[in-house]
């Protein structure tokens, strides 16, 4: 068998798999793919004298990205609201890491990134210490909220919105002077959800002000503007050398998934990937080389479609639309 028709059917099968779900986001679809992946990608070490910052880093998939981002060699900021909680997480991790023969550098922050005045006064924080010369190299956005009914952060925006969009956009923005001092490019990636796919860009209501509130269609909603807002903000970063990429880790079995949607993790817990399985995009992304191209969305180390209907796919104008609300939102209006 030639490499190219090796090539063309390994494309075919992860289609498949992409497109029926419950296959390609389960445990089943990663074990397939990544027998396909190149052993040394990426490689030892890839990330050795570099710093990383993961929200959320206290469990589930943030603690497996702050595992694998230290195995690479990142010094990482676990940013978390609750420091006292996340401890015992991050001391696992460090004790692993002994057992394997390796040293971590981890450095638990307290921010609530929901609260933009204290993500400005984190971001300040950070960007003075060392004399003012913190750098950043990898920017993961991965903290998250599922309520079950609506609620508002305290700048008075719907909770997933506040959370997954206005918080870690403010957040990049103020933290633009360490992640320009980064000699490699930073790279800033926005964890998603596969459940983006139900939903379409609710640039008409995106504070859910209107109609019947559930907590899992709020999460969808806030997803689908991540991923559409990727190459708006790829254009606004990019001068900066940011790279930046959202991604989905198909249906991990995290402690957020058992405590939002107990019932859909009792039913598919057997087909449900571990929290490492599902990091494994946000990491790669973090630390292969070449870096792949920007303002991209990537589930299971390839580029994916971010609609597969029409009905779900955004008109004319509409990310723009949206845009000008986020920007002003979040405070990070600028020319």
């Amino acid at each position: 068998m030639t490499p190219s028709r090796t090539t063309t059917e390994d494309k075919g099968l992860d289609r498949v798999l992409d497109r029926t779900v419950l296959l390609g986001y389960s445990r089943l679809g990663y074990a397939i793919r990544r027998r396909r992946w190149a052993a040394a990608d990426p490689r030892p070490g890839a990330l050795a004298g570099r710093t990383a910052l993961v929200t959320g880093g206290g469990s589930g998939l943030g603690a497996a990205t702050v595992l694998d981002l230290a195995r690479l060699g990142a010094r990482v900021h676990v940013l978390v609201r609750s420091p006292e909680r996340a401890a015992p997480a991050v001391a696992r991790i460090e004790r692993q890491l002994r057992e394997e023969g390796l040293v971590a550098d981890l450095r638990i922050e307290r921010c609530d990134v929901s609260d933009l005045s204290v993500v400005d006064a984190f971001a300040e924080d950070l960007c003075s210490r060392d004399g003012g010369t913190t750098t950043l190299d990898v920017l993961v956005h991965n903290a998250g909220v599922m309520p079950p009914e609506r609620t508002e952060s305290v700048d008075g925006h719907e909770l997933t919105v506040a959370t997954h969009v206005l918080g870690p956009i403010r957040l990049t923005e103020r933290l633009l002077p360490a992640l320009r001092r980064s000699e490699y490019g930073a790279r800033v990636v926005f964890v998603a959800s596969g459940g983006m796919y139900t939903q379409p860009l609710p640039v008409d209501d995106p504070d859910f002000q209107r109609g019947d509130y559930r907590g899992a269609v709020a999460y969808a909603r806030s997803k689908r503007m991540q991923v559409e807002l990727a190459p708006l903000l790829d254009r606004r970063w990019s001068p900066e050398r940011i790279s930046t990429y959202v991604m989905h880790p198909g249906w991990a079995d995290t402690p957020g998934l058992a405590r939002s949607l107990p019932a859909f993790r009792t039913l598919s817990r057997p087909l449900l990937r571990p929290a490492e399985a599902g990091a494994d995009t946000a990491v790669w992304l973090a630390a292969t080389d070449p870096a792949p191209a920007s303002g991209t969305f990537w589930h299971d180390r390839r580029q994916r479609p971010t609609s597969y209907r029409s009905s779900t796919r955004p008109e004319s104008g509409d990310t723009d639309r949206l845009w000008r609300w986020v920007a002003a939102a979040a405070g990070v209006d600028r020319p």
